[in-house]
C-alpha cells in the first residue's frame, strides 16, 4: 500500500505582518498556511513580523493545517535572522525563496541544522528563477542529503525575470510546469503550482487549478481565503475518481483474480501499475474525508 498522502491542495500565503490574517488563518479550510516574511512584508516591519509569528504559532489553534514560514532569501540582510527566528517554534516546513542551485539547498540546510532544527521541519525550495529552471533536476537531487521535500513554483518572479507572459492557459510555462514535476517525482518530492493573480476571475483559478491537477501537481498556492474551496475542489478526487479506483482495487482483490498482473475493468485495461494509481486515489480521499 501506498504511503499516506500529505495534503497540499490549498497553500495560502498570509502576511506575517498582519495579526488579524495569521489568526484567521486558523479558520480557513486551507491545508497549509504560508506565513510569509518576504515579499509580503516591508524591510521595517521584518522584525515584528518574526515575533507575530513565532507568537502566532506558539499558540496554536492551526489544527491539521500545515504550518510552513516564507523566510527571506540568505543572500539578503534578513534571511539568516528569520531562521534564527524560528528556532523552537512549532512549524512543518521553512519555504526558501530563489533557491537556484543545489549549493544552496547546502546552505540552507546548514543555516536550519544551526538552529537547531529537527527532521520534522521539512524545506520547500521556491522555484522562480531563470537558473532553477535551468537546475532543477540537481536541486531535486539535494533531496538525499538535505530535508528538501517540495518545489514550489513562483512564476510571478520566473515571468519577470523571463519576460514570459502569464496569459489565461499559461502555455508559455507549459515546458516549466512539467519539467519542474518531473524533476520532483524523479526524486521523491511534492510540488506545488504558483498563483493565480486574478482575484475576481474563479473560471481563470479554476481552469488554473485543472491544468495543474492534470499536470502532477499536488496543489496550488494562494494569496486570498475565497481561493481555497476551488482549490481543494479541483485538486480532491471526484466520485467518479473514487468509484473507478474502487472497482479496480476490488477486482484486484478478488480471489479468483490472484496472480493476474493485468485485468479488464469497467470496460478498461487495469494493470497492477493502476492498482497503485487506486490505491492512492482512495487513500486521498480518506484524508480528505477525515480533514473534513
Amino acid at each position: 500500500m501506498p504511503e499516506m498522502p500529505l495534503l497540499l491542495r490549498s497553500v495560502l500565503y498570509m502576511p506575517g505582518s498582519n495579526a488579524r490574517a495569521i489568526a484567521k488563518a486558523r479558520t480557513l479550510d486551507a491545508d497549509a498556511v504560508v506565513m510569509d516574511l518576504e515579499d509580503a512584508v516591508a524591510p521595517e516591519a521584518k522584525a515584528e513580523a518574526r515575533k507575530l509569528i513565532a507568537e502566532a504559532l506558539h499558540e496554536g489553534g492551526f489544527g491539521s493545517r500545515y504550518r510552513v514560514v516564507r523566510i527571506n532569501a540568505l543572500s539578503t540582510e534578513w534571511g539568516a535572522d528569520d531562521i534564527a527566528s524560528m528556532k523552537g517554534v512549532p512549524l512543518d516546513a521553512i519555504l526558501a525563496p530563489k533557491v537556484c542551485s543545489a549549493a544552496d539547498v547546502a546552505r540552507l540546510s546548514v543555516a536550519m541544522r544551526d538552529a537547531a532544527f529537527g527532521p520534522e521541519v521539512a524545506l520547500w525550495a521556491m522555484i522562480e528563477t531563470p537558473e532553477a529552471i535551468l537546475k532543477l533536476s540537481e536541486i531535486a537531487a539535494a533531496a538525499k542529503d538535505s530535508p528538501l521535500a517540495c518545489f514550489v513554483l513562483g512564476l510571478n518572479d520566473l515571468a519577470k525575470d523571463t519576460g514570459i507572459a502569464q496569459l489565461p492557459g499559461r502555455a508559455a510555462f507549459q515546458p516549466v510546469l512539467t519539467m519542474s514535476v518531473i524533476a520532483a517525482r524523479a526524486h521523491g518530492l511534492a510540488v506545488i503550482d504558483g498563483v493565480c493573480n486574478a482575484l475576481d476571475d474563479e473560471a481563470r483559478l479554476v481552469a488554473e487549478c485543472e491544468q495543474a491537477r492534470d499536470g502532477g501537481f499536488d496543489g496550488k498556492t494562494l494569496i486570498h481565503p475565497k481561493q481555497v474551496e476551488p482549490a481543494n475542489r479541483v485538486f480532491a478526487p471526484t466520485e467518479d475518481d473514487v468509484a473507478e479506483a474502487r472497482a479496480i482495487v476490488d477486482a484486484f482483490a478478488d480471489p479468483a483474480n490472484a496472480g493476474e498482473g493485468a485485468l479488464r475493468v469497467n470496460g478498461k485495461m487495469a494493470e497492477r501499475l493502476h492498482l497503485l494509481q487506486a490505491e492512492k486515489c482512495l487513500l486521498r480521499a480518506q484524508v480528505i474525508a477525515d480533514r473534513r
